[in-house]
């Protein structure tokens, strides 16, 4: 499925608004490949080789005075980048909304990560501390960015479209995403017959990555429109500061609205963690090969594709509330499946990620829409760089619960079922929250379905 097939779904007869929303996908369209091509499948192991080389004769890397295991510098360096997006994306969403100028922040943001993941194709012959530099000001940039996109949603979709809306923006970064990825897995998969190194395919696949964000950015910045903001642009960054403070203070006359963020924090945390580490319970418990997780990772993200339309649909008969409950429970029923898988069990494996496919777009569209009802008008940037330390700032409890597992067992079969924790936590603190009056309390019309 290509980008022009799915703008084909119909939109509204506005046709400034078609636009419009059109630049909004393309968005999740450009920004996708930094998370998968360069996050989630080539930085990581490449960096790690990078810092080897440049490893002392101790085997350790010099930094501050420390002394570092190369094989934790990329975990740390993700960490930090992290830690950073928490400082960072508060004051990002104050700022958007206080300067009225939020196409104009979000390309100078994406042009500021674009042009960092680009020139990792420069990391090699030992250069880790420059990898580590430009990842983690791309990976901050990406955050800032994803905070003023999230914004737009309810300035794009009455509360009955949102869940249809956020979902085809979900879908076109699947269909973006993959296609990338399978460009890229083929240039390293015959690195050797095109006269390359496997590392320089890997730099390759990086700067691309940074190219396709920064080129199709432009598609976004040429068809969003800003919108009145709050107060005048003069002195936005100041009026940030300030209202970041009223922001966290206002925050505590919305609880329902910190409700869904706490049952978010939790179901959230455990999607992230079976995303990032069910390569390593693959690999190390069930022994498969890289080529089987290459491929299962490829699936997902084309199965992701209609997992988000469909539950898109689904949502709009039943609401986003049971949608994303009954994902939750598919979720669960996943950490149990993986539990009892044998070694060696490929089919069964691809089996889970095409039902991980499934659910992934669409627990992640449906939540987004969701919160979009519970935030006050005018402060959607501020409220959604909350949305986003939610999604990023905690995403350490999972691998935390996991790895403590398995340190306390010797078990990847015990760590991957402490999981199920999150799922049920989350579970059950959505399904307790009274959603209309969540969203009448933060003084917006409840859609028809929720």
């Amino acid at each position: 499925m290509t980008a022009p097939e799915l703008q084909a779904t119909p939109g509204p007869a506005d046709p400034a608004l078609r636009r419009e929303r059109f630049g909004w996908y393309s968005y999740d369209w450009a920004m996708s490949v930094f998370n998968t091509s360069v996050t989630t499948v080539f930085l990581g192991p490449y960096l790690t080789g990078v810092a080897q080389d440049a490893a002392g004769a101790d085997g350790r890397l010099p930094f501050l005075g420390l002394s570092i295991p190369p094989g934790s510098w990329f975990s740390y360096v993700l960490s930090f980048s992290v830690i950073l997006q928490v400082l960072v994306l508060p004051i990002t969403g104050a700022v958007a909304d206080r300067s009225g100028r939020k196409r104009h922040l979000l390309g100078a943001l994406a042009a500021v990560g674009a042009l960092a993941a680009t020139c990792l194709f420069f990391v090699a012959d030992g250069r880790y501390l420059l990898g580590a530099a430009l990842f983690v000001v791309a990976n901050v940039a990406f955050g800032a960015a994803t905070v003023v996109y999230y914004s737009w949603l309810p300035d794009l979709a009455g509360p009955d479209e949102r869940d249809a809306v956020s979902s085809r923006g979900w879908a076109f970064g699947y269909v973006g995403g993959a296609l990338l990825l399978a460009v890229h897995l083929g240039l390293f998969l015959g690195a050797e017959s095109l006269g390359l190194t496997s590392g320089e395919a890997v730099r390759i696949c990086l700067a691309t990555s940074g190219l396709w964000w920064g080129l199709f950015t432009l598609v976004t910045v040429s068809l969003l429109r800003d919108r009145p903001a709050q107060a005048a642009a003069h002195g936005a960054a100041t009026s940030g500061f300030r209202q970041l403070a009223a922001t966290l203070r206002g925050m505590r006359a919305f609880p329902l609205t910190l409700w869904f963020l706490g049952a978010y924090l939790l179901f959230n945390d455990g999607v992230q963690t079976v995303i990032s580490l069910s390569a390593t319970y693959a690999s190390e418990e069930l022994g498969l090969s890289q080529s089987v997780l290459t491929g299962a990772i490829l699936m997902v993200q084309v199965v992701a594709v209609f997992g988000a339309l469909g539950l898109g649909r689904v949502a709009a008969r039943y609401g986003a509330k049971r949608t994303v409950l009954g994902c939750l429970v598919a979720w669960t029923a996943v950490l149990v499946a993986a539990y009892t898988l044998q070694e060696g069990a490929v089919a069964q494996f691809y089996a889970l990620a095409a039902v991980i496919g499934l659910v992934q777009g669409g627990t992640q569209a449906l939540s987004r829409s969701l919160f979009s009802h519970l935030i006050p008008a005018g402060r959607e940037a501020e409220y959604y760089s909350f949305y986003e330390i939610s999604d990023r700032g905690t995403s350490w409890l999972g691998p935390l619960a996991f790895g403590l597992t398995y340190q306390l067992t010797g078990s990847y079969r015990y760590a991957i079922i402490s999981l199920v924790v999150f799922f049920v936590a989350g579970f059950l603190l959505l399904l307790r929250l009274p959603m209309r009056q969540a969203v009448l309390a933060a003084g917006n019309t409840p859609p028809e379905r929720l």
